[in-house]
């Protein structure tokens, strides 16, 4: 682990995130002093009830001064860093909690055509393109990924572009009681608040927002929102699939490659702070589905990151049972709803059933749970000879059968233009955990 010690510092210089300050004051104090006289202006002026200021103060008995650390990335080329800033116990948590449930929603709704929140919805798209006429043998697919989006947007263009966004799509121009003004404030209270302690000295983050702070993945959609406005259009345009996950982005393109390329470095030379890298090819993997054009053909399968193992919650584990028996019917609907062939989709069974006796699951469990998932879907055919027919059946019921996640997030979405459930006096601290689980990552079931 040694070797990657002068790789910190140098993430540290290279994105220029992060400024080293000096204090003869405590850092924390003051920050808590910031936290607690906006919160108790925002309630005198009826901003905020008493109910919610209760909810957002900070918890002083486990506050702490956040610390950096670094996660290695080792799906990527040269094994990059990601730097991570651990401020669970920071004062402004709450109030980062608070603005990520307040306006999450509000970017779903506006950008919802052009987000993907899973893989599954990945495959929808596609395969909805493909009934349009769209995919030609010549079609080639696109993915990019912005380097360190969340260090890299600027504090000041982060804060205008959220502005421009609340004017443009707030009803009133407020959520409940909370005008914009108010909003604003808030966000630049937990981007000013963001100094965090890394071997014995005290950082600033000067740019971005903290990877860690709930606010800054929806500051950074906001930012980004605004930047892949013209590639949104000309893909609009030409009949073309684009979808962005955070810092991941998806295209289709019937384009020549020396067009489509210099479509992408156009894009690249837009805004100095949106680094981009990609990859034009007729197999590509986003998220975790490969998607190849086979002469035309319209080919998906799971994509498994050649760094990850076939873990799964080991048997002999201290949870209920019900917990195990949900695993082998979630892992083989996530392979009906993403294999577009019978074929890989068997590979993808075999795969699920060694993953979990390689994980101490009973033979005789694994093969009851199997059997149960084929029964419930009328699909033994495709168990006993992989039968084509049934399966394309079964592939589209699943596919296009919304998930639990999917569910909550619409009902979030369509309860906008009434009073948003951070605002609901009783319901803050369940939708924190709700929105969470709704936007992480590779979210299947």
């Amino acid at each position: 682990m040694l070797q990657f010690l002068p790789r910190k510092h140098q993430n540290i210089i290279e994105t220029e995130a992060y400024q080293e300050i000096s204090s003869d004051h405590c850092i924390l104090s003051e920050n808590l002093h910031l936290v607690t006289t906006l919160l108790t202006s925002l309630l005198k002026k009826g901003a905020i009830n008493q109910e919610q200021h209760k909810s957002t103060p900070p918890k002083t008995i486990a506050l702490e001064l956040a610390h950096l650390h670094f996660i290695l990335k080792p799906h990527k080329p040269d094994t990059p860093l990601r730097p991570i800033v651990a401020a669970i116990h920071i004062p402004a948590t709450e109030v980062s909690k608070f603005l990520n449930d307040l306006l999450a929603p509000v970017f779903l709704r506006v950008a919802r055509k052009t987000t993907f929140i899973n893989g599954i919805d990945l495959v929808r798209a596609l395969e909805k393109y493909v009934t349009d006429g769209q995919l030609k043998p010549t079609t080639l697919f696109i993915t990019f990924d912005v380097e360190n989006l969340y260090t890299m947007i600027p504090r000041q263009g982060a804060l205008e572009a959220l502005m421009q966004f609340l004017e443009r799509h707030l009803h009133n121009k407020k959520i409940g009681t909370l005008r914009i003004d108010d909003i604003m404030r808030m966000a630049r209270l937990v981007l000013d608040t963001n100094i965090f302690a890394y071997e014995n000295k005290y950082y600033r983050q000067i740019r971005g927002g903290a990877m860690g702070s709930a606010f800054t993945r929806t500051l950074a959609n906001i930012y980004m929102l605004h930047w892949e406005q013209k590639l949104i259009q000309d893909q609009e345009a030409d009949k073309e699939i684009y979808g962005r996950y955070i810092d991941d982005v998806f295209m289709t393109t019937n384009l020549t490659f020396d067009q489509v390329k210099k479509r992408l470095e156009n894009a690249h030379r837009k805004d100095p702070n949106i680094r981009i890298s990609y990859s034009i090819q007729s197999t590509i993997d986003f998220l975790d589905v490969t998607v190849s054009n086979v002469n035309g053909q319209l080919k998906t399968t799971i994509f498994h990151k050649p760094a990850a193992e076939p873990y799964i919650l080991p048997y002999t584990s201290d949870h209920p049972r019900n917990v195990y028996h949900n695993i082998p019917y979630a892992a083989l609907l996530r392979a009906a709803r993403i294999c577009s062939n019978v074929e890989d989709f068997d590979i993808e069974r075999i795969r699920i059933d060694l993953s979990l006796l390689l994980n101490e699951y009973p033979p005789s469990f694994v093969s009851k749970h199997f059997h149960r998932f084929f029964q419930l879907n009328q699909a033994m055919p495709v168990l006993e000879r992989l039968d084509s027919d049934v399966y394309h059946e079964i592939h589209q019921n699943l596919l296009h059968k919304p998930t639990r996640k999917e569910k909550q997030l619409q009902e979030t979405i369509e309860d906008l233009d009434a009073l948003p459930e951070p605002l609901q006096k009783k319901q803050l601290g369940i939708r924190m955990s709700c929105m969470q689980n709704i936007t992480s990552k590779v979210d299947q079931d």
